[in-house]
């Protein structure tokens, strides 16, 4: 079949790309954010871009067109679609139909960690040889690509709960019906879909609905959010999980004990028991728990908790998940994807354990749609207090201003309108030992190497990755 793709270079939709171009179709797509590293991505797998949601894109008529959930009714292509009667569905729908029958699907989903957590499970299980299938909402390093059919009998997925398409509105992963789930934390979060954290905990109990007798429910003991999800009814055996170690009566299944406070090394205590330990180039807290959940989920499908400790020991992390882009002039710069106040606090005390005394700038783009209608405004100037210097780009046609966030911020915080101004004064003012987190879901105006090149033009030399490792 020829399928054309509406919102192809979306994280989830692009992946989506990748195994219907393995299944043997032709695959075409449109959007109009191009950018590195999907676009990339996708241009290697020989799939064909096209800018913009143009009619003609569509001609001559693809058998199918799979519509991304930012297209909405009024965009060209979407009427044309309508108006020729092309076959269309979903991006879920199509997942579950063409890939996920017949597989045990392990799904992960939260508000925070989603990505990492799915590509850890992949790793682990490929790492034990069981040739998982995977869809990944981003680029994982040591994979090809951000999707894969695998050819054994389970597939990880990352289950979003974002809803599926303009005539569908649930969310995607109630089309996954995983036999593991992993629900690793839950917080309100896109206020452009949901009214309320209620609204959420609605979609993840029809999530829990669907996940059979004989599988797995995994989440964290300290999360109320889940816990309420879970007293609304469940069918399925669960397993908590905690950060510190307690033999104590009713205490976790799943405990991740730290050895290093900045989370490079911790152990994994299974039912009382020591099992394993992890010790790996990230750090924070968060990724101690997508690290414990993605063990936990591997342990369910048959991969022994110290095997799968040991791979991820050797994990080499995700693109844009404080992927380290360089060290010019002794400055370490990071690129991360944290949108979210919780993401962003957590990342920065990560980096703050291991930064130690050294100062941390953080340049952040609040991009998302929920955090363009300013629903976590009032957090932000704390989520960012662990930096030094904290740089709020204030992007065209956000409906609220930040100065308000700076004002909160006790002098550390400045606003910014221009990216060029931002380049100049961070590459005129970082000292070696600094370290520079640049924070964005999306292209932030291609900042990341446009500041990586003014460093490397500083320090009048070009410097990779050093001492920091490939991730933190």
């Amino acid at each position: 079949m020829h399928i054309h793709i509406l919102g192809i270079c979306g994280t989830f939709m692009g992946s989506l790309a990748v195994l219907a171009k393995a299944l043997g179709h032709e695959v075409s797509g449109s959007d109009t954010a191009v950018y590195p590293p999907m676009s990339t991505q996708l241009q290697a797998q020989g799939i064909t871009l096209m800018e913009g949601y143009k009619a003609e894109h569509l001609q001559p008529a693809p058998d199918l067109v799979i519509i991304g959930n930012a297209l909405k009714r009024g965009i060209e292509a979407v009427e044309y679609v309508l108006e020729q009667g092309i076959p269309y569905t979903s991006g879920p729908a199509w997942l579950a139909q063409h890939v996920l029958q017949g597989r045990h699907v392990i799904g992960i989903a939260g508000t925070h960690g989603k990505t990492t957590t799915t590509t850890m499970v992949a790793w682990v299980l490929e790492q034990a040889g069981l040739a998982p299938g995977f869809l990944i909402g981003g680029v994982p390093q040591g994979f090809e690509a951000s999707a894969q059919l695998g050819g054994g009998r389970y597939f990880v997925v990352e289950a979003d709960e974002y809803d599926s398409a303009f005539f569908d509105k649930r969310s995607k992963f109630v089309h996954y019906a995983p036999r593991t789930a992993a629900l690793n934390n839950l917080e309100f979060d896109h206020a452009d879909i949901f009214d309320d954290l209620a609204a959420i905990q609605k979609q993840f109990h029809h999530l829990v609905r669907t996940i059979p007798g004989g599988g797995r429910i995994l989440f964290p003991q300290d999360e109320p959010a889940l816990h309420e999800v879970i007293a609304m009814g469940c069918w399925t055996p669960t397993q908590t999980m905690a950060i510190g170690h307690s033999s104590e009566k009713g205490a976790p299944i799943w405990q991740a004990e730290l050895l290093e406070a900045d989370g490079s090394a911790f152990a994994i205590w299974h039912n009382g028991q020591r099992a394993a330990e992890v010790r790996w180039p990230l750090t924070g807290l968060h990724n101690v728990r997508n690290g414990m959940a993605a063990i936990a989920s591997a342990e369910h499908v048959g991969v022994s908790v110290a095997k799968a400790a040991e791979a991820l020991s050797q994990f080499p992390g995700v693109k844009r998940r404080m992927e380290l882009l360089g060290t010019p002039d002794g400055i370490a710069l990071y690129d991360d994807f944290a949108h979210h106040p919780t993401a962003i606090r957590s990342t920065l005390d990560g980096l703050r354990e291991r930064q130690g005394a050294a100062r941390i700038w953080a340049i952040i783009e609040p991009r998302s749609n929920t955090m363009r209608l300013g629903a976590h405004k009032v957090h932000l100037a704390q989520s960012s207090a662990p930096a030094d210097q904290v740089i709020w780009y204030q992007p065209p046609g956000m409906d609220w201003d930040l100065a308000d966030v700076v004002a909160a911020s006790n002098g550390r915080a400045s606003l910014a309108t221009d990216l060029d101004a931002i380049i100049a004064r961070v590459s005129r003012e970082a000292k070696v030992g600094d370290a520079i987190v640049v924070m964005s879901n999306g292209g932030f105006g291609g900042i990341h190497q446009r500041l990586l090149a003014a460093l490397q033009a500083r320090a009048g030399g070009e410097q990779g990755p050093g001492k920091h490792g490939a991730s933190a």
